[in-house]
């Protein structure tokens, strides 16, 4: 928790975690640093919260920006896809206008211009789709992201996961469950991925049915 005087912004001091209401604000991850920092910093690994910050607030040399509006962690792959469900929500409610269009979608989902997508397939909800994504005919898509230039062929069915970047994942594929798949991943034809996650640069002959991690 960050206690801050109100009036001016100027943080006084950091609690872990207390036991009784000392705040409401925390850290949450966003820094403006002059760059006289770098010299407060020693030659070994620091962390900067811990060992720099208290510091700078007990010499009053340390600011909060109080950030108005909705903030949650999605540093876990189930809180990203929380958090990106939240978001396309939102976006329905304010600006439908962005959202993708036609018969093939279940909204909320959105769509990147410079994707491509193919016949018979049904996306949505809670679907983003990147840039120079290709999305081939009869792809199943809901409750998942499918980052910038990947792939997926057709007839796959893609449940609540997370495809990386430039990864190509095969035709007849069913993957659910929270999978994540990293960078680079080639997911070969006919396979069932349950909650596994797959490292990146990796290809993947064979089904993953009791979750795990590619290496």
């Amino acid at each position: 928790m960050v206690i801050t005087d109100e009036s001016t912004g100027q943080i006084q001091s950091f609690v872990e975690k207390p036991q009784k209401f000392v705040s409401n604000k925390i850290n949450a991850g966003m820094y403006i640093f002059n760059p006289s920092i770098i010299d407060r910093i020693p030659l070994k690994p620091t962390s900067i919260e811990k060992a720099i910050f208290p510091n700078m607030a007990k010499e009053g040399q340390l600011y909060a920006f109080e950030l108005e509006g909705f903030w949650m962690d999605v540093g876990q792959p189930p809180d990203y896809l929380l958090g990106m469900k939240l978001y396309l929500n939102s976006i329905q409610k304010r600006h439908p206008e962005r959202l993708a269009q036609g018969d093939s979608f279940i909204q909320p989902v959105l769509v990147d211009p410079s994707a491509k997508i193919g016949e018979k397939c049904v996306i949505g909800p809670n679907v983003t789709i990147g840039p120079g994504c290709v999305i081939e005919d009869g792809v199943r898509l809901c409750d998942s992201a499918v980052l910038n230039g990947s792939t997926i062929q057709a007839h796959s069915c893609i449940h609540k996961s997370i495809i990386g970047w430039q990864s190509t994942v095969g035709r007849w594929v069913k993957m659910e469950n929270v999978c994540v798949i990293g960078k680079d991943v080639q997911i070969a034809d006919e396979l069932y991925l349950n909650a596994a996650s797959v490292l990146p640069h990796k290809t993947v002959s064979g089904s993953v049915p009791n979750g795990g991690i590619i290496m």
